[in-house]
Order: C-alpha cells, then sequence, then structure tokens
C-alpha cells in the first residue's frame, strides 16, 4: 500500500478517519435503536449524534490507545469527550469491540468491492472495443510457445473478455457474501443487546445480519472474498503475460503504448521495454499474496481469538489498493494497446503455410488414408519446412502420396485462411450476446 501503487478513492476506505467514522456510525445507529426499543433514554441516544460532523483525532485516540492498550475503547474515550461523559454513558451497550471491528472491516470491504467492481466494468468496455476492432485481425495461435493454427487478435481480446466477465460475476457474489454485520455480543447470543438493534445498524450501513455468530464474523466469508481478489490479479497476469510475449522484438505483434519523451533503458537508448505489463505481472503476486493467510483465517479458537486480526489489518487496503491500481492501469495498456497486423501476418508465414497442416491431415484420412500414413504423408513434409526453410503447399504438391489422395486444386484450398475464421462471428454472439 505505497503510494505508486495506490489511487486516492481506495486508499481513503482504509484511512483512519474513515474507519472511525464507520465506527462512530455503528455506535449511534445502535444508541438510536435501543432508544426505539426503550433500553436507554432518547435524549442519551441523541447526544451522540453530536459528533456526526466531527473530526476525529487521530493522534488523540492514539495517545489513548497508549495508556489503554485497546483501540476501540480508546475511540469510545475520545467519544465521550466530544459528547460528555454522562450523555455517552450507554454507548456500545451489551456490544463487544468485535460487533465493532468486524461490522467496520464488512463495510470497508463492500466499499473496495464496489470500487473493484467498476474498475472491472471499464476494463470490460475496452477489452470489448478493442476486441470489434481487431475481430478479423489474423495472428497465429500458439501452443507450448509454438505456432498452431490461425486465428484472430479480435478472439485473443474476447477471451480475455470472457474471463473478466466471470471474474465480475465472481466479485459481485463476493461482495454479496462480505456484505453481513453483526452486533451480537460477547460470545454472539444477544444476551445483552436484542437482535434488533443488528438489524437497525446493518439496514443503515446497507449490510445484512449475520445469520449466526459468534464474538466475530466467520472468516469462511473472507477466505471467499480475497481468494477470488486472488483470481482476479491471476486474470490480470493471464492478459499482461501475453502482451509481454507479444512485445517481444523477435515478436512484435503488439505493444504497450510508448510516449513522448519516455525512456526504456538507462544504458540502451533504443530499448522500448513492456514495463506496465511487467509491473502488472508483479502486483499480482502481492495480491495473490493474500489469499492462503485469509484461508488459514477460518480456524479460530472456540468463539474467538485474534490471530486473524493482524493478518487482516495488512490484506484487506493492500489487496484491494493493490488491485485496484492494477485493474486500473491494465485498462490504460488495452485501451492505448499498439497492435502490428502486418507483422502478425509476416509471423504466421514464417514458416510458409505450415499452420494449415491439421487441414491437411484431416482431407486425407476424408479421402481414405489411415490416419497413421496421413500423419506420416504430412509430417515428413512439414519438417522439410522446419529444417530446411522450404514451402509446405509446394512440398505438398511435390508428394506423390498427398496428390494422389487428394489432388492439386484440393491442397491449393487447404491454404485458404478464411477456412479457420469462418465462425469467428458465432464466437463474438456468445461472448458479447
Amino acid at each position: 500500500m505505497i503510494p505508486r501503487y495506490s489511487r486516492p478513492e481506495m486508499v481513503s476506505i482504509w484511512s483512519p478517519q474513515t474507519k472511525f467514522k464507520i465506527w462512530y456510525e455503528i455506535e449511534a445507529h445502535a444508541c438510536d435503536a435501543m432508544a426505539d426499543l426503550g433500553v436507554i433514554p432518547r435524549e442519551n441516544a441523541d447526544a451522540v449524534w453530536k459528533a456526526k460532523d466531527v473530526e476525529f483525532d487521530v493522534d488523540r485516540i492514539d495517545e489513548i490507545e497508549a495508556v489503554t492498550k485497546h483501540d476501540v475503547i480508546a475511540f469510545l474515550t475520545h467519544l465521550a469527550e466530544h459528547v460528555g461523559s454522562d450523555e455517552a454513558r450507554f454507548v456500545h451497550q451489551g456490544m463487544t469491540s468485535s460487533d465493532v471491528l468486524d461490522t467496520t472491516f464488512n463495510v470497508q470491504l463492500t466499499r473496495a468491492a464496489d470500487l473493484l467492481i467498476a474498475d472491472l466494468e471499464a476494463l470490460l468496455a475496452a477489452l470489448k472495443r478493442r476486441a470489434i476492432e481487431h475481430k478479423d485481425t489474423i495472428r497465429v495461435g500458439r501452443s507450448h510457445g509454438i505456432h498452431a493454427e490461425p486465428t484472430t487478435m479480435g478472439l485473443t481480446l474476447a477471451r480475455f473478455y470472457a474471463e473478466m466477465d466471470r471474474n465480475l460475476t465472481r466479485l459481485r457474489t463476493a461482495r454479496d457474501e462480505i456484505a453481513t454485520g453483526a452486533i451480537s455480543g460477547a460470545v454472539g447470543t444477544f444476551a445483552n443487546i436484542d437482535p434488533r438493534v443488528e438489524e437497525h445498524v446493518c439496514a443503515k450501513l446497507g449490510l445484512t445480519p449475520e445469520p449466526i455468530s459468534t464474538q466475530v464474523i466467520p472468516r469462511d466469508r473472507h477466505a471467499a472474498f480475497f481468494a477470488t481478489l486472488g483470481v482476479i490479479a491471476s486474470s490480470v497476469e493471464n492478459i499482461a503475460t501475453e502482451v509481454r510475449h507479444m512485445q517481444r522484438t523477435e515478436v512484435l505483434e503488439a505493444a504497450e503504448y510508448f510516449s513522448a519523451g519516455q525512456k526504456g533503458s538507462s544504458a540502451m537508448p533504443h530499448k522500448k521495454n513492456p514495463v506496465l505489463t511487467e509491473n502488472l505481472t508483479g502486483l499480482a503476486r502481492i495480491v495473490r499474496m493474500a489469499v492462503v493467510p485469509a484461508m488459514e483465517n477460518v480456524t479460530l479458537w472456540h468463539e474467538r481469538d485474534i490471530s486473524h486480526s493482524s493478518v487482516e489489518r495488512t490484506i484487506g487496503p493492500d489487496t484491494t489498493v493493490t488491485l485496484d491500481f492494477a485493474l486500473a492501469r491494465l485498462t490504460s495498456v488495452i485501451d492505448k494497446l499498439l497492435i502490428y497486423p502486418d507483422n502478425m501476418l509476416a509471423n504466421m508465414n514464417k514458416f510458409s503455410g505450415l499452420v494449415m497442416s491439421q487441414r491437411v491431415l484431416l482431407a486425407l484420412t476424408q479421402a481414405g488414408v489411415s490416419r497413421e500414413d496421413a500423419y506420416v504423408y504430412v509430417q515428413r513434409n512439414a519438417m522439410k519446412v522446419w529444417e530446411d526453410g522450404k514451402d509446405f503447399k509446394t512440398e505438398l504438391l511435390g508428394d506423390s502420396d498427398v496428390v494422389a489422395a487428394l489432388g492439386v486444386e484440393s491442397i491449393e484450398e487447404k491454404f485458404d485462411l478464411g477456412y479457420h475464421t469462418k465462425h469467428v462471428d458465432t464466437i463474438f454472439k456468445r461472448v458479447f450476446g
């Protein structure tokens, strides 16, 4: 959570001021509910709202905590300094610290999720625009890093769109799952506080009451949330890695935008490095780093311990701030991505016609040649292309076994690029509707 990889709106969710403001709202809404139920005097509940415009003094709270060694007590003491000790005597009645801490954490996570959802929607818009732009831009598909068969740049981008669209669905689900609150007392039994207080506070904060809590909200919810962020980060890296490969000098099918005045290397003035996507690869590792600790937080002693607390103070802000930055950066990369169709065609033709080998193989089997023999016929000609730089179609036309099975005209027809793109529209309809 360093400024270099942070954006202000997400950072503000995790600021001490925001945290204390949510703490305050929880306590004030709880007092309102208790006053409505006749548990505390209405005037005391109203008095708490005198602090609604207060800018809580973080240094003062830290000063009190240095003595109390308890952050929530320090805050409540500071709140009483603004409201008045007698007026504030019913604040936090029947509640435990985790009621405040856990409910606040989930408010912060839902707000962070809302920003991340907006980030994903922006990225999806960029991917869709570029996919449609390059729907018919031919490039070679690769498996194991080796030329396979023709595809299009549009299909590559549509594939990433579909992946991120699934992530959007996952994140919305994770956001809903984390949007719970608990105001249930020391071990979650509501012994000293009416469940209707919890219902009131959650309604005011846009949360759902946790069906059953102990002293804490169950951490399987948080594990699912951070696991989802980890999956999204992996998808960010997936796209970034493809861009990095395309920008390699000997490939150069696409490249990050290189702005005026930008420098690629302190030593070599000619360099244009894929620094943004390399950075995204690293940021994805930071986000995924939180997944295992979040899983380990699920197991707590009895009704509560605090082994999860230090973990969440770190991974809450760090993962959401980092992923927010990463998604915005990736959106910019896709928006400005330089794409080189001529280089794509040149790369595909580097091994002349070799990418049509499967079509020839299938045609031979359909012409009555056994699959084993057909494979031998095609491979022996393909190896001449690999090893001697020959032209695949020319070699096939000079192979008496292949010509006898297919004929010259049929061999010629097998090198039509349109054969490989005939279902692009169908795929686009599936992806984009």
